[in-house]
């Protein structure tokens, strides 16, 4: 009996088409990098934005925005039970990816028709298309973010880590290109506005890259390989949606509470309540760096060392409530914790414990229930990772009252 079963695994592995050259991982890793570029470019873009904007808060509005519309359409996708059926995989992605190049390229688009036909735009006007920009973008993340990690959580695990290693590896890259786009051009008005231009044009070329990618690997034969026996399982019906959730309560709270805790923190108060004077307006760009690097450190340690316990995640998650007395003693605490070192440290920390629970809980959720449920309770996840997002943007306003 032993000898047909070690038969049988051996036979399916000869059948299993192998993910030759490890493409599809890589794949998966380029979109989760673009699922988080625009984001991160938005928010990184803060010494641009603060000079064009400079009474508005734009960090705690981009952030509200995004996050807003982001989970709104996740919860639209979770309503509507045909939509997977109504829109292919390829189809969501190229939209979505679609939609965030067009997003990333209002800015300078806006620039350079103030500079053909010679008026410029009134502040608030211009503010306006830049906020629906972002509005739009968190509507694009909503479409790719639930697609990907939804189809990701019915595939081998090591897609799902792909995917994360991607979004961390996203804020590390936008942050390098904007330190770069910044020092190669002079500290001036007029430099500013080109780096920045620059900056999203890059942006928008690794995105553009990641429709190409996303097209390509609809039709690598491992792909194609587990879309046909994902195929053959009947897909999970909204009336089961909160016997999900049921089921996964535990880790669902534990990413809400961690979100919660990271947007109320990063990037508004980070980039708008810190102030430096030796790093002028570099500082927030140097502690979202710090972050971003931290974040993608947390992500890659999975690879080495997954929490299998849940419930012990989740505690870990509940335990980083602690970084806001931690924060608040850097604004009103001894003098020495308000200079840059401390912060510095209480960034690259918030950023390691973000990337660490993230990945280990939304690796480790859908492999606890049947194939048939994985998908949704990546969505589910992706749900309540979003609703903390958002409340995590709205409690980032309580730092300046």
């Amino acid at each position: 009996m032993k000898m047909e079963a070690e038969k049988a695994i051996i036979m399916r592995d000869q059948l299993e088409p192998r993910d030759t050259f490890k493409i599809a991982y890589l794949i998966h890793f380029l979109l989760g990098v673009g699922n988080l570029l625009p984001w991160n470019a938005s928010i990184t873009a803060v010494d641009y934005f603060g000079y064009l904007y400079p009474t508005k808060h734009v960090e705690k509005v981009f952030s509200v925005a995004y996050m807003t519309s982001s989970v709104l359409l996740l919860v639209l996708m979770v309503a509507w039970d045909g939509w997977s059926k109504k829109m292919s995989f390829r189809f969501r992605m190229n939209l979505g990816f679609s939609l965030f190049i067009l997003s990333v390229l209002v800015s300078p688009v806006m620039d350079w028709a103030s500079n053909i036909t010679g008026s410029n735009w009134r502040p608030n006007e211009a503010y306006g298309v830049i906020v629906a920009s972002v509005v739009t973008c968190g509507l694009a993340d909503g479409l790719v973010a639930g697609s990907l990690i939804g189809s990701a959580g019915r595939l081998p695990k090591q897609f799902m880590q792909a995917v994360f290693a991607g979004t961390a590896s996203s804020g590390v890259l936008v942050s390098i290109l904007r330190i770069i786009t910044k020092a190669s051009l002079t500290q001036s008005p007029k430099g500013l506005q080109k780096s920045a231009h620059l900056y999203f044009i890059v942006g928008a070329s690794i995105l553009f890259c990641c429709i190409v990618s996303c097209n390509l690997l609809c039709k690598l034969p491992v792909m194609q390989h587990y879309y046909r026996v994902l195929l053959d399982e009947p897909p999970c019906s909204k009336s089961k949606f909160w016997t999900v959730v049921g089921k996964i309560r535990w880790p669902a709270f534990g990413i809400f509470i961690t979100y919660v805790v990271t947007l109320s923190i990063f990037p508004g108060f980070i980039a708008e309540d810190l102030e430096s004077k030796l790093l002028q307006d570099w500082y927030p760009i140097l502690l979202i760096t710090v972050y971003n690097v931290a974040d993608l450190v947390g992500k890659s340690l999975t690879a080495i060392y997954i929490l299998k316990n849940i419930k012990t995640a989740t505690w870990f998650c509940i335990t980083r409530l602690l970084f806001y007395p931690l924060f608040m003693a850097c604004i009103h605490g001894p003098r020495w914790l308000k200079t840059e070192l401390p912060v510095i440290v209480l960034t690259f920390l918030l950023g390691l414990s973000n990337g660490y629970l993230t990945s280990v809980i939304m690796i480790n959720t859908p492999k606890l229930l049947p194939a048939s449920e994985a998908e949704l309770s990546a969505i589910v996840m992706v749900v309540f990772l979003g609703i903390g997002l958002v409340g995590g943007s709205v409690l980032g306003w309580f730092w300046i009252l």
